[in-house]
């Protein structure tokens, strides 16, 4: 089972959602504790996961995107992010929109140290997570539960939407959320590689973190 291709694609998203929902429970457990400095451990513990079983991910081991497929991944990551900033809409959310994660002290300066962390964890290590388990098992496993053994090309629009509005779910703004999923889910059926979606989201990811900072529109993080 430690080895199994569901599991192994499993235990680094599952163990961030839980780091997640610890955070929500700090502040009552621990009030004296910065809970932005619960970011670095989630996404210092979660790369650590995927660093230990990465023998186990196939597909990350050779890079074989083309510069066509390389550059349409860039752009799809841009679209999206474009996109994202502005599909904000009260009913485009799922609950109210928070603080974010606020990178500033009370004298309203950036802790850069924490804006590091958060675009380096943002960019580099949540598409891989999250990639592997929405796109590389979740969507392949809709469309048959012997999921390795399908080329990614093979998959349905039916996967796609299922894996797309799940995704789209776990995330406060649940419209741009399901737009991401079906921009990488479609990334990953046309180029049958998983390291186009990770690229795209990277991406999305890197820029909004940019573009946060510019803005101080924190509640985007």
């Amino acid at each position: 089972m430690l080895t199994s291709p569901i599991f192994v694609r499993s235990l680094p998203f599952g163990l961030y959602i839980a780091l997640l929902a610890l955070e929500g429970l700090l502040p009552g457990w621990a009030p004296g504790f910065d809970v932005r400095w619960l970011y670095p451990l989630k996404a210092g513990l979660v790369a650590l996961a995927l660093a230990v079983l990465w023998r186990h991910y196939a597909e990350l081991k050779t890079w074989g995107l083309s510069l066509r497929q390389l550059l349409l991944s860039l752009a799809v990551g841009v679209v999206v992010l474009v996109l994202w900033v502005n599909l904000d809409a009260g009913w485009m959310l799922m609950g109210e929109v928070g603080e974010g994660y606020n990178p500033t002290s009370d004298a309203g300066e950036i802790d850069w140290l924490l804006v590091a962390f958060r675009i380096a964890g943002a960019a580099l290590v949540v598409p891989l997570m999250e990639e592997l388990f929405w796109r590389s098992f979740l969507q392949r496993w809709v469309q048959r539960p012997d999921f390795m053994a399908l080329d990614p090309a093979q998959i349905g629009l039916k996967a796609l939407l299922i894996a797309s509005a799940l995704f789209a779910v776990e995330h406060l703004q649940w419209f741009a959320g399901l737009v991401a999923g079906l921009a990488y889910g479609w990334l990953y059926i046309r180029t049958r590689n998983l390291w186009a979606p990770i690229v795209a989201h990277a991406v999305t990811n890197g820029l909004l973190g940019a573009y946060v900072v510019a803005t101080g529109q924190w509640s985007f993080w």
